[in-house]
């Protein structure tokens, strides 16, 4: 061998050391396997997408009725168990939500009619409002002008309204496209609470997977079951039971507006704002138009409504980790914003959620060779 290197040498001609050249193919397949991955993820992601909100509603209502599920199973088997509690969360979530979301369309149709009409009638502007500082008499102004010439308050002021009118018109037809998400939501939900055990066991190699450290998956699967309970519960739940019932009494009392009354109480609530904000007009209102004895059981029942929170969120909270009301009031908005009613639910519980793995790992990351918390590294 080294007569033939020689020989190669002493002609000029070299001889490639194979020992010593670049493997390249390794680096070739490295990046056509990311990149296979990377378009395998890209296309799965364009077709889940349209269902992200729905399929993560459903996971949070899993997490939610899963102790309910281990309750029920005990006595009908985990199968029928799964199946009553979809059964029985769709007939009450489509119940409600149809009567709600039907006075809601009508509703609105009922406003843009009469504005299309120049059928809306307004009582003079109260005195008051003249001697409001900065915009008391602008005010004034647009208020008399619509209450006595609609049309001309159209033509002066309806390119400031159509931005909004857009926005309602678009609203209501999300709402039965809300409706169908939630029936949506709860049948998935069920399968997957079917499922539960399978379901953690995935979440457990995936975070492990993610974290390097079976005992950090299941501290994270822990945290972020409590805060789902906490806040989907404590929050979104209180707040949905309270606006029912509140909203049953605007029904039973004959108020026109009652389903978007009942839509206002459900986002005071899960904002966490006092529900005797709306209900004290309402009553006012009652009062000014129905008999005293109905106006006065219509204020009984709409006081012990309010003070139901008091009763049901220590009971629903638990032990969850408290999230501040401005992370909740940005999860309402914002999810209200992308995904209509479905996100008005997702919305909170997820940036909850998000909120409270974010700081677990501000106090797990180390800075200067120091934990958060002040234990070292190592």
């Amino acid at each position: 061998m080294r007569e033939t290197v020689n020989g190669d040498r002493s002609t000029g001609r070299t001889v490639p050391d194979i020992a010593s050249t670049p493997v390249t193919s390794s680096t070739f397949d490295t990046v056509l396997r990311v990149g296979l991955v990377a378009l395998l993820v890209y296309a799965c992601a364009r077709i889940v997408l349209p269902f992200a909100f729905i399929l993560v509603w459903s996971a949070i209502l899993a997490v939610i009725l899963h102790p309910l599920h281990l309750r029920l199973a005990t006595y009908l088997g985990g199968r029928w168990s799964a199946l009553l509690i979809g059964l029985v969360g769709i007939a009450m979530m489509l119940g409600p939500m149809v009567i709600v979301v039907t006075s809601l369309a009508t509703s609105l149709q009922a406003l843009i009619s009469s504005v299309q009409g120049h059928d809306v009638r307004l009582p003079p502007p109260p005195p008051w409002l003249d001697g409001a500082p900065l915009v008391g008499r602008k005010l004034t102004e647009i208020w008399t002008l619509v209450a006595t010439n609609l049309p001309a308050a159209l033509t002066k002021y309806g390119h400031l309204l159509s931005s909004p009118v857009a926005w309602l018109a678009s609203f209501a037809s999300g709402l039965a496209i809300g409706e169908l998400s939630f029936v949506l939501s709860f049948a998935i939900a069920a399968v997957l609470v079917a499922h539960g055990e399978g379901g953690a066991d995935f979440a457990r190699r995936l975070l492990t997977r993610v974290t390097g450290s079976t005992a950090r998956a299941v501290q994270l699967i822990e945290l972020t079951v409590t805060t789902i309970r906490s806040v989907g519960l404590g929050v979104v739940g209180v707040a949905l039971i309270q606006a029912l019932f509140l909203g049953l009494g605007f029904f039973v009392i004959g108020l026109q507006a009652a389903g978007p009354l009942t839509l206002v109480a459900l986002l005071l609530g899960i904002m966490q704002v006092p529900l005797i904000l709306l209900s004290l007009p309402v009553v006012a209102f009652v009062f000014a138009t129905e008999a005293t004895q109905a106006a006065i059981v219509f204020l009984i029942w709409n006081v012990v409504v309010g003070l139901g929170d008091n009763v049901l969120r220590p009971l629903m909270l638990g032990r969850g980790l408290a999230v501040p009301m401005p992370v909740i009031l940005l999860g309402v908005v914002g999810g209200m914003i992308v995904d209509g009613l479905l996100g008005l639910f997702v919305g909170p519980v997820l940036l909850g959620v998000s909120y409270v793995l974010l700081l677990e790992w501000l106090q797990q990351h180390p800075v200067g060779g120091q934990w958060r918390d002040g234990r070292p590294t190592s």
